[in-house]
């Protein structure tokens, strides 16, 4: 059974509800389990992050950027970052805002940087958006068009679990890809 640790903070619930359907999306493949961690909850400990084999980041987008909470629990990983306690190990990252673009590249680029400063490898988000499939916008996976990390929109004010179809459609592909990319990883490791 490979342990996957979904590290996510909310504000206002949106972030949590994209990270319950990643964690479904990670579940659908056989032997995955994953665990949701706030990252508020890591700061004192971050440590417990060595025992998993991949880690996918989630943060809102809050001024061009992952939030002040996430950020804070990113830098206290830095005994961590000197020992590479998380080298080799897989990442990735998602993140929402209120808007289509929001500024949400800023966000995935900072959780990349962060993951390549561990020595992470990086798996992006290789779902093609669908519309150009002729599948209607709000029902498309990827509408929003991101191929570093998942996307996704909650509209300004919306309840936490108000998302457009094709971005909880997205957040299962997302983890799905995630943990069959971790399989392919540990087949070969098996295989050398």
């Amino acid at each position: 059974m490979k342990k996957i640790a979904v590290v996510y903070h909310s504000g206002h619930g949106h972030t949590e509800t994209i990270a319950r359907h990643v964690v479904d999306g990670v579940q659908s493949v056989p032997d995955m389990a994953a665990v949701l961690l706030r990252a508020e909850n890591l700061t004192a400990n971050p440590e417990t992050l060595a025992e998993f084999d991949g880690l996918i980041w989630g943060s809102p987008t809050y001024l061009g950027g992952v939030s002040g909470v996430f950020k804070s629990f990113m830098d206290t990983t830095g005994k961590m970052w000197r020992k590479q306690q998380l080298r080799n190990k897989l990442a990735s990252g998602f993140t929402v805002s209120s808007l289509p673009a929001g500024d949400k590249q800023s966000t995935l680029l900072s959780l990349f940087v962060f993951s390549m400063q561990h020595g992470m490898i990086w798996v992006g988000n290789p779902v093609l958006p669908e519309q150009h499939n002729g599948v209607p916008y709000e029902q498309a996976a990827n509408r929003l068009g991101s191929w570093s990390g998942l996307m996704a929109q909650a509209g300004h004010a919306a309840l936490a679990d108000a998302f457009a179809p094709g971005d909880i459609k997205a957040a299962k592909m997302y983890g799905r890809n995630f943990s069959l990319t971790l399989n392919r990883l540990h087949a070969e490791e098996t295989i050398s």
